[in-house]
């Protein structure tokens, strides 16, 4: 990651996996509610997000770029791994890339209600609380297919936390996933539409960062 044009945002960015104050400050730098905090948007002052300023070109690409990540919460690295994949896919590059991002099982978990964040949802799959297919998979970058039903292992249902969590999502309010809340699963019924993943990004702008 080049942060030498932007030391600040980067700095923010490292920051990701600190606690809930250092998250406010995060979104609000990025200009952006991308941890979907409750309060986050309160406070904002005009000027203190990287958007409210005057960027360059590169900025802009650089900016959404950071914000992606953000809303995913993945190493440099990874994403870039997932551009390179999304480069080779017939579709829009960007929206190939959004579509490979939000199947992560992570991810899956969080939009299935499971868990309250990403970062939840992948403390769950790392400690073996997620079955994919029945089967136990604790690796969060697992690319789930149409057709994987995620399952709350039945030791973990009687976590409290857990079960709220699934309760409180009610049913699924995306259209590529369905869930069976007696079952305490979720299934990837479709693969998501662009326009359907709930993330404001102007793929683009990814895509013209990763292509320099």
């Amino acid at each position: 990651m080049n942060t030498a044009a932007n030391p600040i945002l980067g700095k923010v960015i490292q920051k990701m996996s600190s606690l809930k104050g250092a998250r406010v400050k995060i979104v609000r730098r990025l200009g952006l509610n991308v941890f979907n905090l409750p309060k986050a948007n309160k406070g904002m002052k005009k000027g203190a997000a990287r958007s409210d300023k005057k960027l360059s070109t590169y900025g802009e690409q650089l900016l959404e770029k950071q914000r992606l990540r953000a809303y995913y919460q993945v190493p440099e690295n990874q994403l870039k791994g997932y551009f390179d994949k999304a480069r080779k896919s017939k579709e829009q590059t960007g929206h190939a890339l959004v579509k490979l991002l939000e199947t992560r099982l992570d991810n899956m978990v969080y939009r299935a209600g499971f868990a309250s964040s990403i970062r939840q949802a992948r403390q769950m799959v790392v400690h073996g609380h997620i079955l994919v297919n029945g089967k136990k998979v604790d690796r969060p970058s697992f690319q789930v297919q149409v057709g994987d039903e995620l399952t709350l292992k039945e030791k973990s249902r009687s976590n409290d936390m857990f079960k709220d969590n699934f309760a409180v999502g009610g049913n699924s309010p995306y259209p590529y996933i369905s869930k069976d809340e007696n079952k305490f699963s979720a299934k990837l019924v479709k693969m998501p539409e662009r326009e359907e993943v709930p993330i404001e990004i102007q793929d683009v702008f990814v895509v013209e960062y990763y292509s320099h």
